[in-house]
């Protein structure tokens, strides 16, 4: 794409979920219309299209159709399927590229990716038998997390380990699956960085959170995070040079641990090729958010301000948390966020509320 697409233009979403919604706005506040491409009949995003297609992502002519009717294709969530990017790629052009998702799909693969950017990962090895296992434990140390090398996210597919012992127990919990192994670090914090890069490689960094987690769970983001400004500096750093060398386009989200005793030691966690719940506070605490962001790199517009107006702390809401809604709602300096998702169930994030306080 050189020129960059007109208001009345058309931005088809590969899924449907509330990061697909959230796009959706974003987008209508732009003038821009939105196709929905989902495997569900009646998922958050459909509320906010333009226009929805239900059918597979094994299914070709659906993709291509879809892919013709829309004049760019972006995703909303990272596994979708390589074969579908392809598919919808002989239509229209589809940001970010098909590698990013090849790389954050497959955890050995982003590992592997990340070292020879000589980026710091955890220690780990590729797992495929109990024998595989048993042989690389003494080497990684106790304790060690196993995940699948697919399909994991919000602590899904991954256990630990913490001794000799529970090896077999540990491949069995997670059905043989090809798998990492992985080292456990010891950090002082999570943060992550949201960053977005338009099509002429312009890069623009929103202020890194601090992420706290529970059940594998992205509980609450706050900004700014309580880190150095060296530490800023570095974790941008990377986040910029992963961007650079996918040739990315739109938003990327890079999850750090700040090493235990060294403030300006991060060790990369993983990456997220879409939009992200912990960069959810930009909704409020900055003049053009995430999804604004997204929506102007995949179209070609100028990319929009990210500095932020105000400190933050933005909290998921999960499960039964939902009927909360009037407490959440009445809240002193609060914004409420919800979903549309009819069933609350635990585990499920079905909105966030962002609370804003004066900038320091």
């Amino acid at each position: 794409m050189r020129e960059a697409l007109p208001p009345g233009s058309t931005i088809g979403i590969l899924g449907g979920g509330q990061l697909g919604r959230m796009l959706a706005v974003a987008a209508s506040r732009l003038g821009l219309k939105i196709h929905i491409y989902s495997d569900e009949p009646d998922p958050p995003a459909f509320a906010v299209a333009a226009a929805r297609t239900v059918a597979g992502y094994n299914d070709a002519d659906a993709l291509l159709k879809f892919a013709g009717a829309v004049d760019v294709v972006t995703c909303e969530f990272e596994n979708v399927p390589t074969a579908a990017l392809e598919a919808a790629g002989r239509n229209a052009p589809v940001f970010p590229p098909p590698r990013a998702f090849a790389v954050a799909q497959d955890r050995l693969a982003e590992k592997d990716f990340l070292q020879e950017l000589g980026i710091a990962v955890a220690p780990f090895a590729p797992i495929g038998s109990v024998r595989e296992l048993q042989a690389a434990l003494p080497g990684i140390g106790f304790p060690a997390l196993l995940k699948t090398r697919r399909f994991g996210y919000d602590g899904k597919g991954q256990v630990m380990i913490r001794s000799q012992s529970e090896a077999e127990a540990a491949l069995d919990s997670i059905g043989h699956v090809p798998a990492v192994l992985e080292g456990v670090v010891l950090f002082e914090r999570e943060i992550s960085v949201v960053a977005v890069r338009a099509q002429d490689g312009t890069l623009h960094f929103y202020d890194p959170s601090e992420n706290v987690h529970q059940d594998g769970i992205l509980a609450r983001s706050r900004v700014p995070a309580p880190i150095s400004a060296t530490c800023v500096f570095e974790a941008r750093k990377i986040a910029g040079k992963i961007a650079n060398a996918l040739s990315y386009v739109g938003v990327i989200c890079v999850e750090m641990f700040q090493r235990m005793g060294d403030g300006s030691a991060l060790v990369v966690n993983e990456i997220a090729p879409r939009v992200h719940n912990s960069g959810h506070w930009t909704l409020d605490a900055c003049l053009v958010s995430q999804f604004e962001n997204h929506i102007r790199a995949i179209a070609g517009w100028p990319l929009g301000e990210t500095s932020r107006h105000s400190d933050a702390v933005m909290a998921n809401i999960i499960g039964a948390d939902a009927d909360r809604w009037r407490d959440f709602a009445s809240a002193e300096g609060t914004s409420l966020h919800l979903y549309g998702k009819e069933e609350a169930r635990p585990g499920r994030k079905m909105g966030h509320f962002i609370r804003l306080y004066p900038k320091t």
